[in-house]
């Protein structure tokens, strides 16, 4: 156990950046997830793919403490980021999702500019000790998030006023705004068109370089362009992890290999 009442960031040598073992999610008397063990390793993209209502998105929600704001959800097992314990009792959930950012599968600017989107976080963890430094970060992630160039000369226009594409490329520039070590996706790009869907993969193809990427999609094909290892999860199982090039060319569990040719889904 440690000391600290919030998680700190440590230098780690292990590639491992988020563990799980024996998770459990019960939402009520449902059995939602059972027994899932995982290692996410760092400066990487892991894809959790299954049918809908496997699990995937519940599990993802364990890993950075959003299933607490579900009043009948029940996480149980082991859940660590560099090693600590994320349900630690004296862990700030607020502390860990500036850690651990997350972009959801609609995109949902603030009702600010697009300005006081990406300062929001910054501003209440208290990154910014001035008004330069404010707008060093909110550039830096804007540039980050590839829409700099398109919002730089209005960034008192409203967030919301942007293209579906630009919203949600706005909500990871105040994602990555906190600079988190991990950044979560929710079936990022099933509201975009393909265009800005091959924006959006392109961009969490630069971002692994910083962060370690976790997306959950409901397309195979993304999955195998964006990924380097993929999770399949059926019914509340993790059912097979690894190497995304062989979970689609060479899975080892039939129920694997029957969801990536269509026999279930």
């Amino acid at each position: 156990m440690y000391d600290t009442p919030k998680l700190e960031s440590e230098t780690v040598t292990d590639e491992v950046k988020i563990s799980a073992r024996g998770c459990q999610v019960h939402y009520g008397d449902n059995h939602a997830i059972k027994d899932v063990d995982i290692d996410i390793q760092d400066k990487t993209v892991t894809s959790f793919i299954g049918p809908s209502g496997c699990g995937k998105s519940t599990f993802l929600r364990c890993l950075n403490r959003m299933n607490d704001t579900i009043d009948i959800c029940r996480v149980q097992g082991n859940i660590t980021l560099d090693g600590q314990d994320i349900y630690d009792p004296r862990v700030d959930p607020v502390q860990l999702r500036a850690r651990v950012g997350m972009v959801f599968q609609k995109p949902n600017p603030f009702p600010k500019s697009i300005y006081d989107n990406v300062a929001y976080g910054p501003k209440i963890h208290g990154m910014a000790r001035n008004k330069a430094d404010l707008d060093g970060i909110v550039e830096k992630s804007l540039r980050r998030a590839a829409i700099w160039d398109e919002v730089k000369d209005r960034l008192g226009a409203p967030g919301t006023g942007l293209s579906g594409g630009q919203q949600q490329r706005l909500c990871i520039a105040r994602a990555v705004a906190t600079e988190p070590e991990v950044l979560l996706m929710d079936e990022p790009c099933s509201a975009l068109d393909p265009i800005a869907t091959a924006q959006v993969e392109e961009l969490i193809d630069e971002l692994r370089q910083d962060y370690s990427v976790v997306i959950v999609t409901h397309s195979m094909q993304q999955a195998a362009r964006v990924s380097q290892k993929t999770a399949f999860f059926h019914l509340g199982n993790l059912v097979e992890y690894g190497d995304t090039g062989q979970i689609f060319t060479n899975p080892a569990d039939t129920r694997t290999e029957s969801y990536i040719t269509g026999r279930i889904g």
